[in-house]
């Protein structure tokens, strides 16, 4: 979330930011806040006098007392609890104030970066590079809802009769194919430098609201009955709550991880041939690289991320475009996204498989990550994240665009992880 402070200090270019998302009621929005803000201001003042005042008859009962003036001390004992009732009422008027300002400052979101560009949806993403040449296919090529019917690699009538619609079976050589690319991209992570962790499936609401799922994405995530866990969208989310209320030493920075997990989504309202197959699922997996860095250095390691997916995706052979997200577009909690696509040739159709973010201090401030500087003057961290990658629609890809007459032939550098180079 935003810190108070900017938003005090830096009006004019916050509301800016906002509006430059398309929210027109921005300046009421953030006036509203920092009324609050000072009504809790003026809230504690109070406070702290009927307390001071409290604190001060109790020490004049003790001398009283001590006095022998015990007529007195009871006179001043009526006093000290209609000032203990003060204090109790003025905590609570305070605690309803801190909560309503704290559920504002959780329905804000992120400032966009200056090289964002201006939109209201993603028609308005500006492209910003692009990879490779679309596949000439045969006569006859189909998409891959079709291929993987005709070699039987998944199943989605079976995930449909076990669980439901968005959850497919892998079979046979469909689930060793996930399975090395799942490895290739923890390798080639490693290789980068990042550090593997295979994080929990569920998380708590204290972990989904530092990371900004909570309360804004509620809706898109699997919750647990009779429980505050839910079912993780992205493995950003627990490996980023790793560093939840902590003090980082500059030292340690950069801190790059990597994790592999099965993500869960909702996606309701979801249907048509966009989301046919692989294109949209409930349950899929997904490599993430989390990167925590310095405010100074959190840009320069975005383009880093950026071009560690570009290599992957090189590697792969898989033609690509990159956007750079609109102000329209962007995620609630990011400042700058770029999202990878890449182009499946049986259904003529750009995919989105990797979404690289930088979320500056929006996330740490929730998260309550800091640096240790100089003295006590502790300062926020920037932190970023980025599928590395999203499998199903990458495979949907690579089994479309690689596609025979005869058979799929399996990416080369895949072959040394799947044992086998053609699915006959």
């Amino acid at each position: 979330m935003l810190e108070l402070s900017t938003i005090r200090d830096r009006f004019e270019y916050v509301v800016s930011g906002l509006k430059k998302r398309g929210i027109s009621t921005a300046e009421t929005m953030l006036r509203n806040l920092l009324d609050l803000d000072d009504n809790r201001r003026l809230t504690q003042a109070q406070m702290d006098n009927v307390l001071a005042g409290s604190n001060a008859k109790a020490r004049e009962i003790g001398r009283l007392m001590q006095a022998g003036e015990k007529q007195k001390a009871d006179e001043a004992k009526k006093e000290t609890s209609l000032l203990k009732a003060q204090v109790k009422q003025l905590q609570q008027k305070l605690q309803d104030i801190v909560e309503q300002q704290q559920e504002a400052l959780y329905n804000i979101p992120n400032i966009p970066n200056v090289n964002v560009p201006v939109g209201s949806a993603a028609q308005d993403n500006q492209m910003v590079a692009d990879w490779g040449e679309p596949p000439v296919l045969h006569h006859g090529a189909k998409p891959h809802w079709d291929l993987i019917k005709q070699y039987d690699i998944i199943d989605f009538d079976l995930g449909n009769k076990v669980t439901g619609a968005g959850f497919p079976f892998y079979k046979g050589k469909g689930a060793k194919l996930v399975r090395a690319l799942v490895n290739f991209c923890l390798d080639q992570a490693e290789s980068a430098g990042y550090f593997e962790i295979q994080p929990p499936l569920m998380v708590n609401a204290a972990s989904g609201l530092a990371t900004g799922q909570l309360p804004d994405k509620e809706g898109q995530m699997y919750s647990i009955t009779d429980s505050d866990h839910y079912l993780i969208p992205t493995a950003e989310v627990p490996i980023t709550n790793i560093y939840r209320d902590s003090i980082i030493d500059p030292g340690d920075l950069p801190i790059k991880n990597v994790g592999f997990t099965q993500c869960f989504r909702r996606e309701a309202g979801s249907w048509g041939a966009d989301v046919r197959g692989l294109n949209r699922l409930h349950q899929f997996d997904k490599v993430e690289i989390v990167q925590i860095n310095h405010p100074d250095k959190s840009y320069d390691a975005l383009e880093e991320m950026c071009q560690h997916v570009a290599k992957l995706l090189q590697i792969l052979q898989v033609p690509y475009r990159i956007l750079n997200l609109c102000s329209g577009d962007l995620g609630f909690t990011s400042a700058q996204t770029f999202d990878f696509e890449v182009y499946a040739a049986g259904q003529d159709k750009w995919l989105e498989v990797s979404s690289v973010s930088n979320f500056e201090s929006y996330q740490a401030n929730r998260l309550k990550l800091r640096c240790r500087g100089e003295g006590k003057k502790h300062f926020l961290l920037h932190t970023l994240n980025g599928s590395a990658l999203a499998i199903p629609r990458l495979l949907a890809a690579i089994l479309e665009n690689n596609q025979l007459e005869k058979g799929i032939r399996v990416p080369e550098v895949l072959v040394k992880y799947t044992g086998f180079d053609t699915i006959p």
